[in-house]
């Protein structure tokens, strides 16, 4: 983008927000919202109160804590796999695994198939 286009889309922009901004200089609930908030601080000022002091004489129980945001959850420990005894019935040969990556049991798998391997668990 060229400097000029970018000045003039800047320039729009600022015009959109001195917009927004007129408008919301009209509107009630934002004239009686810094109303509020002008009386609140001189009134603390006056009784040389912080809002801390608010804070903990509203509610006692937060004992002038701030709010803290939820810790994250543990992390969920996972069920330990339970042994698998596969028993080939063309060898004998028996397999004990937890997983499917033993390598006896992919290569049973490959010359016999999966479904007849896992067929052979007891």
């Amino acid at each position: 983008m060229s400097k000029l286009a970018e000045y003039r889309q800047l320039e729009r922009h600022l015009a959109e927000q001195l917009a927004a901004l007129e408008a919301m200089k009209g509107d009630k609930g934002l004239e009686q919202e810094i109303e509020f908030e002008t009386k609140l601080r001189a009134l603390l000022g006056e009784y040389n109160k912080s809002l801390k002091d608010i804070v903990s004489i509203l509610d006692p129980q937060s004992g002038g804590k701030t709010v803290k945001a939820p810790a994250a959850p543990e992390k969920a420990t996972r069920k330990p796999r339970s042994l698998k005894t596969y028993k080939n019935p063309h060898s004998g040969e028996v397999v004990e695994t937890k997983g499917g990556n033993h390598k006896t049991l992919k290569e049973w798998k490959a010359e016999y198939g999966s479904d007849t391997v896992e067929s052979w668990l007891s």
